[in-house]
C-alpha cells in the first residue's frame, strides 16, 4: 500500500527534528530487584539518547542527511549529547547548550533476562521551550520533521510553518501533555507507543482508540508500536501490522526500541518505499538496536540493515 502522503523536492535536509535528547545511566541486573534489597550490577554504561535525537542520529547512520534542533544543559552530561551528535554528523546549527541548566537524564535499570528496563528520569525546566521560543523555521528545512510531542506549543509553532512548505510532519508520542490537543492536527503521520492512543482518546480497545484518533485530528497516518510484536498502522480503513524480528544474539535493552522503528520507518518512507516495506524496515532497525547495550548503540548503517534484512529472509 502506498502512502498517502509526496514529499517534497529541494530540501536541505531528508528530515530534521525537533524534540528531546538525553543521556541514559544504564544499570543491568540480574532480575529487577525487589524493594528494600541490595543488588549487584552485571553492567552500566553512560550512553547519549533521546526520542528524535537517537531518531536523526540513526536516518544519518542509514545515509541520509539530518538536522537536530534542541536544548542541552552546560553540565557534563551536556556537553557529552551534544558532542555525540556532532560526531555522528547531524547537523546542529539549531541546538543549543542552555547556561546553567541540567541536562536531560534517565537512570535506566535493565532486567539482563529479556532486556526490559524500568526508567526514571528528570529534565530541567530550563530546556523547556515556550511558544515564541521555537525556531519555526527549522521544520521546513527537511521533506520529513520529526517530533516528541514534548513542549506542544513550541511543537506547533515548527510544524506549522514547516506543512505551509510541504513538509511532512511525523511524530512519536508516548504521553499527553498541556497543548497537545492543538498539536494533533498538524501531524501527517502520527505513530505512537502501545499506550498513546487509549491515553488520548480514552478508548481501551487499542484498535477502536486508533479509528477515533484519526477521526478526530485528521492525521493521514495513525498507528502504534507495540514492543516485540512490531507494529500496527491503521489506514483506508484497515489494519496494517507488521510482526518484529528477534533481536540478533538476544535482546539486551530495549531502551531506544520505539525511537530506532521510526527511524527505520521514515528511512523507508523517504527511500520511495510503500507502507509494509517501511514498516518491515523499522522493526528491523528496532530489533539491531535491541541487540546492544546504550539508546545509540548498535543503531545500523544501510550496509547492516542490508544484511540484517538478507540474513532474516534465509
Amino acid at each position: 500500500m502506498h502512502f498517502p502522503l509526496t514529499l517534497p523536492a529541494d530540501k536541505p535536509f531528508d528530515a530534521v527534528g525537533f524534540g528531546l535528547n538525553a543521556v541514559d545511566h544504564l544499570i543491568v541486573v540480574p532480575e529487577y530487584p525487589a524493594f528494600d534489597t541490595k543488588m549487584r550490577l552485571l553492567d552500566h554504561k553512560q550512553s547519549a539518547g533521546g526520542q528524535t535525537a537517537t531518531a536523526m542520529v540513526a536516518l544519518r547512520r542509514l545515509g541520509l542527511k539530518t538536522a537536530y534542533a534542541g536544548r542541552f544543559g552546560s553540565d557534563p552530561e551536556g556537553h557529552f549529547g551534544f558532542q555525540t551528535m556532532r560526531d555522528e554528523d547531524v547537523n546542529i546549527d539549531y541546538a543549543e547548550i542552555v547556561e546553567g541548566a541540567k541536562n536531560q537524564v534517565a537512570f535506566i535499570t535493565i532486567d539482563v533476562r529479556s532486556g526490559e528496563r524500568t526508567i526514571v528520569w528528570d529534565r530541567d525546566d530550563k530546556l523547556a521551550y515556550a511558544a515564541e521560543e521555537a525556531p519555526a523555521e527549522f521544520g521546513a528545512l527537511g521533506k520529513v520533521l520529526h517530533l516528541d510531542g514534548h513542549d506542544p506549543p513550541a511543537c506547533a509553532r515548527v510544524a506549522k510553518a514547516a506543512r505551509e512548505t510541504g513538509t511532512i510532519v511525523s511524530a512519536d508520542i508516548d504521553n499527553v501533555y498541556e497543548g497537545l490537543p492543538e498539536l494533533l492536527p498538524l501531524i501527517d503521520i502520527m505513530i505512537g507507543s502501545k499506550e498513546f492512543p487509549r491515553r488520548v482518546t480514552g478508548i481501551h480497545d487499542t484498535r477502536e482508540a486508533l479509528v477515533e484518533l484519526k477521526n478526530r485530528y485528521g492525521c493521514a497516518l495513525v498507528g502504534m508500536t507495540i514492543g516485540a510484536d512490531g507494529a500496527v498502522v491503521y489506514h483506508e480503513g484497515k489494519f496494517i501490522e507488521s510482526s518484529g524480528f528477534a533481536a540478533p544474539g538476544g535482546c539486551r535493552d530495549t531502551t531506544g526500541a520505539g525511537d530506532a522503528f521510526h527511524a527505520g520507518f521514515l528511512y523507508g518512507f523517504l527511500s520511495g518505499e510503500d507502507l509494509e516495506t517501511s514498516m518491515k524496515l523499522g522493526n528491523a532497525v528496532a530489533a539491531m538496536k535491541c541487540s546492544a547495550l546504550g539508546a545509540r548503540t548498535s543503531l545500523p548503517t544501510k550496509f547492516e540493515l542490508d544484511q540484517f534484512l538478507v540474513a532474516v529472509s534465509t
